[in-house]
């Protein structure tokens, strides 16, 4: 059976140095690693799927998925080169509603927000920026078409871990937070609107989320190089033929054999005391 088998590309003068060049890329500055419990989170549903949740006995929660994170840059006050990174994240918590004890449960999607802050060093500049890119003299933009030397942040999140879910009674705490402004990029992905009033019922969820915030600037930099790139494996020719496709398939050997715990991760005692 014919494998398909993948190597590493190496370029032919890799450990020959043979010029210095100027880059203009991003360099971080400063970054920060993250495990956050978020506690007690509150779930806000629309119109459309409000009365199921009042309506269930119980909830189960499938999956959540970071929908988006909004970022906030600004300058910390007597303390130059140090900035303030502000970032919102929209949670969609995708639930199980169970209302009825012989009843499939019904999907349900709703809405958690988390507001968190750091501060990070991205360094000085004070200068404007301008580029052709997205310039035109035929629709030239009211502003001056430059951006301000502003370090960028970027967060990356790994999925987050649902820890616990709960169905809650309304009270009167509560009342002040039927609602949510939502932004449109986000409600779009909702059917319904954020606009229900006096719930019954309300859905606090707790996760786990592990996260890493950069700040970073457009820099120019001299960095080594030894020669182009250029690809040193043909392309591989596909065929028309469905056999001849099955035939350049590996041999699923780790769904036939599960494979084992490393040796360090063992246990090799006999599980006697």
């Amino acid at each position: 059976m014919a494998d398909i088998n993948y190597e590493p590309q190496t370029a032919e003068n890799a450990n020959c140095f043979k010029e210095a060049v100027c880059i203009d890329a991003g360099r971080i500055y400063d970054s920060c690693s993250d495990k956050d419990c978020l506690e007690d989170l509150r779930v806000y549903f629309t119109d459309a799927g409000q009365p199921l949740i009042d309506n269930a006995y119980s909830v189960k929660c499938r999956r959540v998925e970071v929908l988006n994170v909004f970022l906030d840059v600004e300058p910390v006050p007597f303390n130059r080169g140090f900035y303030s990174v502000d970032m919102t994240y929209f949670f969609l918590v995708r639930l199980d509603a169970y209302t009825s004890p012989v009843a499939a449960p019904i999907q349900v999607d709703g809405l958690a927000t988390f507001c968190k802050k750091v501060i990070l060093y991205g360094s000085e500049g004070n200068v404007k920026v301008f580029s052709t890119e997205g310039q035109s003299m035929v629709d030239f933009p009211e502003d001056c078409g430059c951006y301000k030397n502003l370090p960028k942040a970027s967060v990356k999140v790994a999925e987050p871990i649902v820890l616990a879910t709960n169905l809650c009674e309304a009270c009167n705490s509560h009342c002040c937070e039927t609602t949510i402004t939502v932004p449109k990029g986000i409600s779009k992905r909702f059917e319904g609107d954020f606009s229900c009033a006096n719930p019954k019922r309300y859905v606090e969820i707790t996760l786990g989320i592990f996260s890493i915030v950069q700040l970073e600037r457009q820099v120019q930099m001299m960095i080594p190089v030894y020669d182009f790139c250029i690809p040193d494996k043909e392309c591989i020719t596909t065929s028309d033929n469905p056999c001849e496709l099955f035939k350049r398939i590996k041999f699923p050997v780790d769904e036939f054999f599960p494979p084992r715990l490393s040796n360090e991760e063992e246990d090799t005692g006999c599980g006697c005391q």
